[in-house]
């Protein structure tokens, strides 16, 4: 019976994890972590600094030997047969791997005889990626002419060398701007319609929700969240009040006030000087709040009422801004 389970398992979820571990000296950066992708999807996993998300994805890529527990990855077992497991996924990291010197399609083509595929297929599998990726009018270009967009779309490329049946995305579109953070997202979109899982870490909480069918929530070394990206913000609850203070030294007061009228502990952000928190009534709650911040002459920014984000299911449940709003991720 238990092996018609696993056989189930392995079927359904591309990479499946149950309590796995892994300690550094006294301290765990994995400390029965579960995770479960399902097959043909892009699945997200944020946290805080330090939370364990790149040891997460360096274990599951089989660059970090696990102290405990159990993880199969395209169906193979992690601990029992890595090699295997490196030829079914590929791996993309938070900074482009290309060589400037050379052109787009002459990294594809190394790349290609790197995983001995051999001089014809390469140059035939470089082409095919080159197409994939909306890189031909580049393809003869020194990748040190392309933009940060560009580079990392050549970057997912040479991942896909092999054509995995799992993609590990790390912080993908660190140090992006909008542009070429929209250019990797397509890309992305473009893999999973042609089968391939992604598991994305990312600080950039828009990108999950734009991009992840299902996200898990990771703090202190395990998960403590897991679920649609609507089904995190129900937990949060409905309709949000929010005010933006003019000053820093008002937060006490403005948080005072909206927590008598929500009825319950409103979440502050200091660095945006933000106090939000559920209502039920939400036209009589925003009446009142702008009522009595009027009669006590507190300035304000901004007022107003919206729906929770996935910025608001991050603070409650870590109690952290993400790092993308204070500073880049110390991989641990």
């Amino acid at each position: 019976m238990r092996a018609v389970t696993e056989h189930a398992v392995r079927a359904e979820y591309a990479v499946h994890a149950e309590g796995i571990r892994k300690r550094y000296g006294d301290t765990y950066a994995l400390d029965g972590f579960d995770l479960a992708v399902r097959t043909g999807t892009v699945h997200g996993l944020l946290g805080p600094n330090g939370a364990g998300k790149t040891t997460a994805v360096r274990a599951l890529a089989t660059l970090l030997r696990l102290d405990g527990g159990r993880a199969t990855v395209a169906g193979i077992d992690v601990r029992a047969d890595p090699r295997t497991v490196r030829s079914r996924i590929g791996l993309t990291g938070q900074y482009a791997a290309v060589d400037e010197i050379l052109t787009g399609r002459q990294n594809l083509e190394m790349f290609g005889r790197l995983f001995h595929l051999g001089g014809r297929r390469a140059v035939l599998r470089a082409g095919e990626l080159l197409e994939r990726f909306d890189l031909v009018g580049a393809a003869d270009k020194g990748v040190r002419e392309y933009s940060g967009g560009m580079r990392r779309r050549l970057d997912l490329a040479a991942s896909m060398i092999l054509a995995p049946r799992v993609l590990f995305l790390d912080e993908p579109t660190t140090g992006l701007d909008p542009r070429g953070r929209g250019e990797v997202w397509d890309a992305v979109r473009a893999l999973v319609a042609g089968g391939t899982t992604v598991l994305l870490t990312t600080q950039y909480l828009d990108e999950a929700d734009k991009l992840a069918s299902h996200i898990t929530v990771i703090d202190r070394g395990r998960a403590i969240a897991d679920d649609t990206p609507d089904g995190l913000k129900n937990t949060v609850g409905g309709d949000l009040i929010e005010v933006v203070a003019y000053e820093e030294r008002e937060l006490p007061a403005v948080a005072e006030l909206v927590a008598r009228v929500a009825g319950s502990v409103p979440a502050t952000d200091t660095v945006a000087r933000r106090v939000h928190a559920p209502v039920s009534d939400r036209v009589a709650a925003l009446t009142e709040v702008a009522r009595e911040l009027r009669d006590r002459g507190i300035a304000v920014e901004d007022i107003g009422l919206r729906r929770p984000s996935l910025d608001d299911v991050f603070l409650r449940l870590t109690g952290h801004v993400t790092a993308a709003e204070t500073k880049t991720e110390v991989p641990v």
